[in-house]
């Protein structure tokens, strides 16, 4: 669909095996996060999904993927009604986090 933007999202710093894919609807303000290139989360731990302005860095929370672990197909549907420049995921304690923890930064992609 021509009306999807599609944002790969590469692996950070010690992650660099990592990755993930957004497919970004921006006429029904939804994204389709496909994550099957994150590892399973250790326990007491959760995957959290940022919309990222870049200049200056503001990160919006898009929410957290609680049912990860349970998901099969790893393919979450997120609603996103952000002006998206960026992507990222974190790795964050159960519940999420207010910022993202920088250096649990899993993936990262620019909307190009």
């Amino acid at each position: 669909d021509e009306n999807i933007t599609e944002v790969p999202l590469a692996g950070q710093g010690s992650f660099e095996n990592t990755y993930a894919k957004v497919y970004w609807d921006k006429d029904t303000q939804r994204i389709f996060l496909d994550a099957q290139g994150l590892p399973e989360p250790p326990t007491g731990k959760v995957y959290q999904v940022w919309s990222l302005k870049l200049n200056p860095l503001t990160p919006t929370n898009l929410g957290t993927i609680d049912s990860f672990i349970t998901d099969e197909n790893k393919i979450f549907e997120i609603e996103n009604l952000n002006e998206s420049e960026a992507f990222g995921i974190t790795l964050e304690p159960d519940g999420g986090s207010a910022t993202p923890t920088m250096d649990q930064l899993y993936t990262l992609g620019v909307v190009s």
